[in-house]
């Protein structure tokens, strides 16, 4: 009961802004218009567990939400806007949300390629389920520690510090929620690839090769970025672009 209540505060405080560093690298009209259902929307955090998660993957992106659109059933918020996105919040487990909740954020946007309209659904029902759900909150203190001191690990080695501690940490993380909707369409994100014989008797040194899933809870935000199966999506590129329209200031 102690240890509920302790980390319920603890995430509590883990979640509050430290710093508005964030910067918005197109408009909030601008995003609107870029996204489909299906998109991950990889945001820069600016709380405190951002710090740690950001440190720990070496990467920009904190945070990773699905975008669902207005017609996947999310409802409407208190401002009567429509509940596009769904994410796994450290404070308040798996929610939905609107789009201007982002406003202001730094974002970006990681589009799946191939989806049908079946594939969508199936990812709509697989989000829906899963509102409400709460995560393991004995893995924020995983999280939390790299807060109190951070470890003087060389970059190439900080992203193995996600398995250790005595849960797992990735668990507290967004992005181990997305993986599992796109796991379940068999849509790759990083496989993990091995090569093995082709048995072909006309080509001794042919070689095939064989995907295998990767665990979900050892995705991070930064994993559909580097994702070669994720098309990068700019809205300002989206909009019909024309740098000859630009107005600089010395001209």
């Amino acid at each position: 009961m102690f240890l509920n209540w302790l980390a319920k505060h603890l995430a509590a405080y883990l979640s509050k802004q430290v710093a508005q560093h964030s910067v918005p690298t197109s408009t909030y009209e601008a995003l609107g218009k870029a996204l489909r259902p299906g998109d991950v929307l990889l945001v820069e955090g600016d709380t405190r567990i951002s710090v740690a998660i950001k440190y720990l993957t070496q990467s920009t992106w904190s945070h990773a939400a699905l975008y669902l659109g207005p017609d996947a059933g999310l409802g409407t918020s208190e401002y009567g806007e429509p509940q596009t996105l769904i994410e796994a919040d450290l404070e308040f487990g798996i929610r939905p949300l609107s789009l201007s909740f982002y406003r202001n954020s730094h974002t970006r946007i990681c589009r799946p390629v191939g989806l049908d309209d079946e594939n969508i659904r199936t990812l709509t029902d697989y989000a829906l389920s899963r509102l409400g759900h709460q995560y393991d909150m004995k893995n924020v203190f995983d999280l939390a520690r790299y807060l109190i001191q951070t470890p003087p690990v060389p970059a190439r080695h900080r992203y193995k510090l996600l398995s250790f501690g005595s849960g797992d940490p990735t668990r507290a993380i967004c992005s181990t929620f997305i993986a599992e909707g796109f796991q379940r369409l068999r849509y790759p994100i990083l496989p993990t690839i091995d090569t093995i014989p082709s048995d072909d008797p006309n080509c001794a040194s042919c070689i095939r090769e064989h995907y295998r899933i990767r665990q979900t809870s050892l995705f991070t935000p930064r994993d559909f970025d580097a994702s070669p199966y994720f098309r990068i999506i700019k809205p300002t590129l989206e909009s019909s672009f024309d740098f000859r329209a630009i107005n600089w200031a010395d001209l």
